[in-house]
């Protein structure tokens, strides 16, 4: 009889713990339909662009927009820049967007986007751009982290590392 109540206690700490995970995982990955602050509030931001122009956010608002964060120093960024860039120029017809947001001094920025100059805008967003990535689903600030936004503003997609050709064809497909 001991034992059976142990085992049945063991089964209830079993279940309470698996609940528990389950409840913390909804939590954690809230359904699509759900908006998160850090979603809601990214619409809002503003940066300064390479040139000292002034890149808002809230101008891209009901549109698709794939946000990358990258650095000039971070040889996979490098690799990816070109690709982005021609997502950019084939989607953009079809109302797309595409945002770099550098985690770089600018005058680095300056100095590579005058031997790779790149169609869509670059933000500077220094080392707080690290952060944001992070409130955006980048749990190690790891670069490249590339984000997909829907029209409706909520991500869509997350990517840390390099994106590839064929997941880029895939995201185009959702517009």
């Amino acid at each position: 009889m001991n034992l059976n109540r142990r085992s049945l206690w063991m089964a209830g700490i079993g279940v309470a713990a698996a609940a528990g995970g389950a409840g913390l995982a909804w939590w954690r990955y809230q359904p699509d339909e759900v908006q998160t602050e850090a979603e809601a509030s990214f619409w809002d931001l503003r940066f300064e662009g390479p040139h000292g122009e002034v890149v808002t956010l809230a101008d891209w608002r009901g549109k698709p927009l794939l946000v990358n964060f990258w650095a000039t120093w971070c040889p996979p960024c490098v690799e990816e820049l070109p690709l982005l860039n021609a997502f950019y120029r084939d989607n953009a017809a079809r109302g797309w967007q595409v945002l770099g947001l550098a985690v770089d001094q600018p005058s680095a920025v300056r100095s590579f986007l005058q031997k790779l100059p790149l169609a869509f805008p670059v933000g500077m967003a220094g080392l707080a751009g690290t952060e944001l990535s992070r409130t955006l689903g980048n749990p190690t600030g790891g670069l490249p982290y590339t984000v997909v936004l829907g029209s409706n503003g909520r991500v869509l997609h997350r990517k840390i590392g390099k994106v590839s050709a064929a997941e880029l064809a895939q995201w185009a497909q959702l517009v």
